[in-house]
C-alpha cells in the first residue's frame, strides 16, 4: 500500500522555489509537405509558468500530447527553450557554460518511462551506477565508488550482491530502483520523474512511489512528478498542475486542485477517475468531454479549451483567459471557474 500522504501541517508549510518556469515555449517546426509551403510549428509548450519548491512534490497531470514529457526535457536541460528561462537556484541555466553548467546538471537528474529502454543492456549495474562518477570524478573518489555503488543499492531496496548482473536479470520494479539509484548518485537536488511508474505492474508502483517518498524524506529531494495514475499523483504530491495544449490551466495545493478544483478540464479529467470518483470527499459525477483535444500546431483562439468546454460562452472563443488566482495559491486559467455541478445541461 502507499504511505500515508504527508500532514497538512507539514505539506501547507511555506518554502523557497529552487526551479522555476518563466513563460516557457517549446516550438519544434514541421517538415513541410511542399517547399512554398506556409511554415508551421507545433506548440508544444506555450506560455508555461510553474514553481518547484524545495524538498516538496510538484505534479503534473494531463491527457496524452498536452506538453508533460516536453517540459521534463526542458526542466532537465535537456531541451533548449525557444522561449522563456528555466531558473535553479534563481540562475537561468541555459546561460550557464563549462563547470557551471556541469554542477547545474548534477543537481538536476531524470528518471524515465520505460526503466528497461533507459538502462544500457550491455553494461552491468556496477558499470551503470558508477558512470556518473567518471562524468563527475570530482564527487567520490575512484577507491571509494565501490562503497558508494553498494551503498545506492541498499537505499533503493536492492542486493549489493547482484552488481555483476545486466539490466535483463531484473524485473520491471528492479530496473526502476537502478534507474532511482543512478539518478540520487550524484546527490542531486531535483528529480524528475516522466512516468516513472506507469510502465510498472500495479502491484509494483505503490512500492516504488513509497521509495521515492523515503528517499525524499531522507535526502531532502524536491520532485516533478509526472503520472497519468491521478491517486498516485495525489498521493505523493505537494502541489498538483494541469496542463491543457501546452498550458497550465490549474495549479494549487494538492487538496485545492483535487478536492476543490475550478477549472471544468480539471474537473473532467478527475471525474473520469474512478478511484477518485468513489473516494473523494465531494461527490464526483463523471464528465464527459466532446470530441479529441485541438491540434498543437494550430490551437482554438481564444481559450484553448472552448471547444470541448461544457461551459462554454461566446466570449471564451474571443480572449484568452490568464491564470489568475481564486484563492491564496489557487490558479485558475478560465472566465467561468468553479464547480460544474449544477451548471451542466
Amino acid at each position: 500500500m502507499l504511505h500515508t500522504a504527508i500532514d497538512n501541517d507539514e505539506r501547507a508549510v511555506a518554502s523557497s522555489p529552487i526551479m522555476e518556469l518563466r513563460g516557457i515555449k517549446m516550438h519544434y517546426p514541421v517538415a513541410k509537405p511542399m517547399p512554398f509551403a506556409p511554415k508551421k510549428v507545433v506548440k508544444a509548450l506555450d506560455g508555461v509558468d510553474l514553481k518547484v519548491l524545495g524538498s516538496q512534490t510538484l505534479g503534473i497531470i494531463g491527457e496524452s500530447g498536452c506538453g508533460k514529457s516536453t517540459l521534463a526535457r526542458v526542466l532537465s536541460g535537456l531541451e533548449k527553450p525557444t522561449e522563456g528561462k528555466v531558473l535553479f537556484d534563481g540562475v537561468d541555466i541555459n546561460e550557464l557554460r563549462g563547470a557551471e553548467r556541469a554542477a547545474m546538471r548534477r543537481n538536476i537528474q531524470l528518471i524515465f518511462q520505460d526503466p528497461y529502454a533507459s538502462l544500457d543492456p550491455r553494461m552491468t549495474v556496477e558499470q551503470i551506477l558508477s558512470e556518473p562518477f567518471e562524468i563527475h570524478p570530482d564527487l567520490v573518489p575512484k577507491g571509494g565508488r565501490k562503497a558508494k555503488i553498494a551503498e545506492l543499492m541498499e537505499l533503493v531496496g536492492l542486493n549489493p550482491d547482484h552488481l555483476g548482473r545486466y539490466p535483463h536479470n531484473f524485473s520491471g520494479g528492479q530496473q526502476q530502483r537502478i534507474g532511482i539509484a543512478r539518478g540520487i548518485a550524484l546527490n542531486p537536488k531535483v528529480l524528475i520523474c516522466d512516468e516513472a511508474v506507469s510502465a510498472l505492474d500495479v502491484s509494483v508502483r505503490a512500492q516504488v512511489v513509497n521509495l521515492l517518498q523515503d528517499l525524499q524524506r531522507e535526502l531532502g529531494l524536491s520532485f516533478v512528478f509526472i503520472a497519468h495514475d491521478l491517486q498516485i499523483v495525489r498521493h505523493i504530491s505537494d502541489a498538483v498542475a494541469t496542463m491543457y495544449l501546452g498550458r497550465v490551466v490549474e495549479q494549487g495545493s494538492y487538496a485545492q486542485v483535487y478536492d476543490h478544483s475550478s477549472h471544468p478540464y480539471t474537473q473532467a479529467l478527475l471525474s473520469a477517475a474512478p478511484e477518485l470518483r468513489q473516494g473523494s470527499n465531494t461527490a464526483r459525477e463523471l464528465i464527459m468531454l466532446q470530441g479529441d483535444p485541438p491540434s498543437p500546431i494550430d490551437p482554438p483562439a481564444g481559450c484553448r479549451f472552448h471547444t470541448r468546454c461544457p461551459i462554454a460562452q461566446p466570449s471564451c472563443s474571443a480572449s484568452e483567459p490568464d491564470l489568475e488566482e481564486t484563492a491564496q495559491g489557487h490558479q485558475v486559467r478560465c472566465f467561468f471557474p468553479g464547480p460544474l455541478a449544477g451548471r451542466l445541461n
